[in-house]
């Protein structure tokens, strides 16, 4: 075959492209939201998505103000989940997917009727506030076969995908530790007290779930370690306290964790931490070396081959694998970071769902993002570890 013609077969080849920009719905994210602004960003930066419907709000008024500022149409200004479920689905030009971004409470009702009504679904995390209902989500996504991804978006950073890929090559050899942390220090004052709205509701439990530090920031510690790692947790010890007086939920979290080969692993997540911002940490050692990769400085992973100088290996630099590459949009020395990796998840999602509509075989990207299942081992890690604490800080099985 000549080049030419193979160049041709290339062409005929290729995945068909939707041609579109993705039908995009929100429920939540308006006005005074912090993360619902943070998806619209991570939808929009690779221009695979337009946002065309949302039940911003609760309240009526607050949902059509947003609404209006988001330039959606009046009539896809929904003052309900519930009626965009039932309205959306009758549209010549219904959306595609619907992005919940809700406080955690209502995060199952609002998933569920997505799914009934036909609508795929990407949700934050945690994905829900028991692990009875994300049972209940798992069986609903397995029997409405629609899509469903959970936003750990700190699995969509290059160098992160670059750590997981030097795991799965066996350059770390058999794990052995595994140690993440992370520290903010936002809640190290009462200010629910005062109706913060971002802390009200994650020191609320019946709006956050049973966990406050660990349901907000400990879980994307723990999927992050499970990400990377390839490992699950078999078991856990936990001690959940609330420093600040007059909260009720956790807002710092100690643990040491047990996974499925023998490996151990430390796990601290806190609010109450003055200093630290965003303080994302993870290290992982194995009979070969060692990987260190944090958030304040993400375009750069540490690698520490047994017995040689460690060195950093630079997001677009000679080090770098497809791996991390694949999912890199500028190159090396122009910083990417937290919006970017959520962006790569929603980008990502697109190839999936772009994939599901034209009937074509799913992505391998597909593969590495964040699922229902996640979800539920998401909240089975929450309950888990409240029960440890509540048991003096005794061994559980998760």
């Amino acid at each position: 075959m000549t080049v030419e013609a193979a160049e041709s077969q290339q062409v005929l080849d290729a995945p068909k492209k939707l041609g579109r920009r993705l039908r995009l719905g929100m429920i939540g994210g308006g006005q005074g939201a912090f993360i619902g602004a943070v998806h619209r960003i991570a939808a929009r930066l690779d221009d695979r998505y337009e946002l065309v419907a949302g039940a911003l709000s609760s309240d009526p008024e607050r949902a059509k103000a947003s609404a209006e500022e988001l330039y959606i149409a009046p009539d896809r200004a929904y003052t309900s989940f519930e009626e965009m479920a039932a309205k959306e689905p009758l549209r010549d030009d219904p959306v595609d997917v619907v992005a919940i971004v809700t406080p955690n409470h209502m995060h199952y009702p609002a998933a569920c009727a997505m799914l009934k009504a036909g609508i795929h679904v990407i949700c934050d995390k945690p994905m829900t506030t028991t692990s009875e209902e994300s049972e209940k989500l798992v069986q609903l996504v397995e029997e409405t076969g629609k899509l469903f991804l959970l936003t750990h978006n700190y699995t969509g950073y290059p160098m992160v995908r670059q750590a997981k890929a030097m795991v799965e090559a066996g350059e770390l050899g058999k794990i052995r530790l595994v140690q993440v942390e992370y520290p903010q220090d936002w809640l190290t004052e009462p200010i629910e007290q005062s109706g913060q709205k971002q802390a009200s509701w994650r020191t609320d439990p019946k709006r956050s779930g049973a966990g406050g530090c660990i349901g907000d920031i400990g879980t994307h510690a723990y999927n992050l370690a499970s990400f990377v790692s390839g490992m699950k947790a078999t078991e856990v010890l936990a001690e959940l306290t609330s420093f600040v007086e007059g909260r009720v939920l956790d807002d710092d979290v100690q643990m040491l964790l047990r996974y499925e080969n023998g490996a151990k692993g430390m796990l601290w997540a806190s609010q109450v931490a003055p200093g630290n911002e965003n303080g994302l940490r993870l290290r992982i050692y194995g009979e070969k070396g060692g990987l260190e990769w944090g958030q304040a400085d993400p375009n750069h992973l540490v690698y520490s081959p047994f017995g040689k100088s460690s060195y950093r290996i630079t997001r677009g630099g000679p080090d770098a694998t497809d791996a991390a590459n694949s999912v890199s949009r500028i190159p090396g020395g122009h910083p990417e970071g937290y919006l970017e990796a959520f962006a790569t998840l929603y980008n990502e999602f697109a190839d999936v769902l772009s994939a599901r509509i034209l009937g074509q075989p799913e992505p391998d990207c597909g593969k590495q993002l964040p699922s229902v299942v996640d979800g539920l081992d998401g909240l089975k890690f929450i309950e888990t570890a409240v029960k440890s604490s509540q048991n003096g800080g005794s061994w559980q099985k998760l």
